[in-house]
Order: C-alpha cells, then sequence, then structure tokens
C-alpha cells in the first residue's frame, strides 16, 4: 500500500467512495433488470442488451477500482484505465447498433457519455497519482 500523502487528501477518498458508490448503483439498476424485475423492464423500454450486460459487468470493476483507490493501490489505476477503455468501446459498438437503425433509448447516449468521462477521470486522476513516476 502506498503511504498516505498530501496528495491522497480528502477528494481522493470521496472519488473511491463515488466509484464504489457508482458501482454498486450500476450493479443493482443493471441487476433489476437482467434479472427481470417487472417494473424495471417496464421502465427501461427500448435497451440494448450488451450495452445491459457490459455496464453490469463492469459494475463489478467499478466496486474493485474504488476499493483499490480508497487504499492506494497502483493496479486500480490500471483497472480504471481498462473500464474506461471497454466503456469506449461498448459506446463505439452502442453508435454502431443505433447507425444500423437498432432501437434504443436516448437517454442510453447520456449514461454512456457520463461513465465514459467518470471512468476517464478516475482513470488519469488514479495513473496521476499511483503510476506516473515522480521526479
Amino acid at each position: 500500500m502506498r503511504p498516505v500523502t498530501l496528495r491522497f487528501q480528502v477528494w481522493w477518498y470521496v472519488l473511491a467512495a463515488a466509484a464504489v458508490l457508482f458501482g454498486l448503483v450500476t450493479l443493482v439498476s443493471g441487476g433489476r433488470l437482467i434479472f427481470r424485475d417487472a417494473a424495471a423492464v417496464a421502465a427501461a423500454g427500448n435497451y440494448v442488451p450488451f450495452v445491459l450486460w457490459s455496464n453490469w459487468l463492469l459494475g463489478f470493476g467499478y466496486v474493485a477500482a474504488g476499493v483499490g483507490l480508497w487504499r492506494g493501490q497502483r493496479w486500480c489505476a490500471w483497472l480504471a484505465i481498462a473500464i474506461a477503455a471497454a466503456t469506449a468501446l461498448v459506446f463505439a459498438a452502442f453508435g454502431v447498433h443505433v447507425a444500423l437503425g437498432g432501437a434504443y433509448e436516448p437517454r442510453t447516449v447520456a449514461a454512456l457519455t457520463l461513465r465514459l468521462w467518470v471512468w476517464l477521470v478516475i482513470a488519469a486522476v488514479a495513473y496521476v497519482q499511483l503510476v506516473r513516476p515522480r521526479g
């Protein structure tokens, strides 16, 4: 574990807690739809199954990355980068789905945009704080 320094101030723990919370919300909301909760299915509209499944599976990574951030673990920077990359790939595949005339909910665009930006920021901050050599 990396020693706590001035770089690991309150904002660091807020970022870590936000990642865990984001992951838990993703797991619960996606899980309700995946496991066919009637109210969730009725509210979902034209969801895109591969987006749902990928986001739900990445939710486990969100929680792990948040715990790693909290503990100052170097590996969580690489996990955050992988999550951001995977989210970007899902977003691109979603774009192809939409371009080919696939049904979708407009809120999916907003949700994917939010997820991508959140994980790009977390990945950048984690890389700078935990991986980049100081000198």
